[in-house]
């Protein structure tokens, strides 16, 4: 279809000419107050322009105004698939939000006062454009109809005929240019304050780290269990030992449903947004780690300096899964090996280091994608701390630094 002649196909033209109409109620309302407008002067359509404004300037103060106006400009001005021009939380959009500041409130008399010229305007020339093809059918037809529009016509000639349809198609293209102009008035004069952009960018920040924050969950809780499970399992079967097997199988049955009781936590997030997951555990839980990593095979040697009850419960929890996803790492990575665990509450600090041997011909973590190591670090950054990984000697090193104050 040729591009000049797209927009008289368009459902969304017709929408914005019923917008713009509608804004010509008050066209007749002064009609009503100055009689004989069917040929008026031109201080009379001066007054039809200007008496409506102290209404609608007021009108435009009242919070509930601009979501009104949002509300029908994206039902009539942004239908079916051109709604997303306009969506909810969309840079540049139509926002349906209350005026929360006096500049919105001027935005909206604005878009009011610039919608009743617009409407007006296009409702005149709409009226008059169809008067001109009626008498055009008149005169083609011989007849001398009286004069009702103020544009001039040709006289009486069976060739007016030819002449119908041009008013016609000129109404058409004056109603879609008048369309897409209200329509890019609306994003400027409706669309989202500074304060609304910025609440919606804070939003999409907050679901963006609860995402993370899900991710990292499930990686070092479920990461944890299978890891585990893995290592029991391949111990058990090269030992051979009926005894090791049932401590081994113990192990993974543990592992296992502490991992569901996580995944669990975490569906419910999930599930229902609005309300809070269960406690997480926190390092007062971590012996069931450190059990975990020994039943698995791992020499591990724990210090714990300080009270690590009067963490803080967000602190405590994230540093449970550090301890967790760095506990992890040995196992997958290095297997049985010594493992050296300090916990230390002192000076407003907690202080959680891992220390294990390096593997021979390689170096922990070589085999995986380095999720784990980053999950590490973008806890404590969130918790305004510091996390350093990577080999030390020959030794490999999980330290972290976390505020408790």
């Amino acid at each position: 279809m040729p591009r000049l002649v797209r927009p008289l196909f368009r459902a969304v033209t017709y929408t914005r000419w019923l917008h713009l109409l509608s804004a010509a109620v008050l066209a007749f309302v002064c009609a009503m107050i100055y009689p004989g407008l069917s040929r008026p002067s031109l201080t009379d359509w001066l007054l039809v322009y200007a008496v409506p404004v102290p209404l609608l300037v007021v009108a435009g103060l009242f919070p509930a105004t601009r979501r009104a106006e949002g509300l029908q400009a994206r039902l009539l001005l942004f239908p079916g698939g051109h709604t997303r021009v306009a969506g909810d939380g969309e840079e540049g959009g139509v926002s349906v939000a209350p005026s929360a500041s006096w500049r919105d409130r001027a935005r909206t008399s604005g878009w009011l006062l610039l919608r009743l010229f617009l409407g007006l305007s296009v409702a005149l020339l709409s009226g008059q454009l169809v008067a001109v093809s009626l008498e055009l059918t008149g005169a083609a037809a011989g007849n001398t109809p009286e004069t009702v529009s103020v544009l001039p016509t040709p006289g009486p000639g069976w060739w007016c005929a030819a002449l119908i349809p041009l008013p016609l198609c000129l109404l058409l293209y004056v109603v879609a240019g008048a369309g897409w102009l209200t329509a890019r008035a609306s994003l400027l004069l409706l669309g989202p304050s500074a304060a609304e952009r910025l609440a919606a960018l804070e939003e999409r920040t907050e679901q963006l780290l609860e995402r993370n924050r899900i991710a990292r969950e499930l990686h070092d809780s479920i990461g944890h269990a299978l890891t585990v499970a893995v290592v029991q399992a391949g111990a058990a079967r090269a030992a051979g030992d009926p005894a090791f097997t049932d401590r081994a199988l113990d192990a993974i049955e543990e592992t296992g449903r502490a991992a569901l009781e996580d995944l669990e936590r975490v569906l419910m997030v999930l599930r229902e947004a609005e309300r809070p997951a269960s406690s997480r555990p926190t390092l007062q839980e971590a012996d069931r780690l450190l059990d975990s990593a020994r039943a698995s095979g791992a020499k591990v040697d724990v210090e714990v300096r300080g009270p690590l009850g009067a963490v803080p419960g967000p602190v405590s929890r994230e540093g449970y899964r550090i301890l967790q996803e760095a506990l992890t790492n040995v196992l997958r990575h290095c297997g049985a090996v010594p493992v050296r665990v300090e916990l230390a509450v002192d000076g407003g600090r907690l202080l959680l280091e891992v220390r294990n041997p390096l593997p021979t011909g390689g170096r922990a973590g070589s085999g995986g994608t380095g999720s784990g190591l980053r999950g590490v670090r973008e806890r404590a950054a969130l918790l305004g701390g510091r996390a350093r990984t990577g080999p030390l000697g020959d030794e490999w090193q999980v330290h972290v630094d976390l505020p408790v104050g």
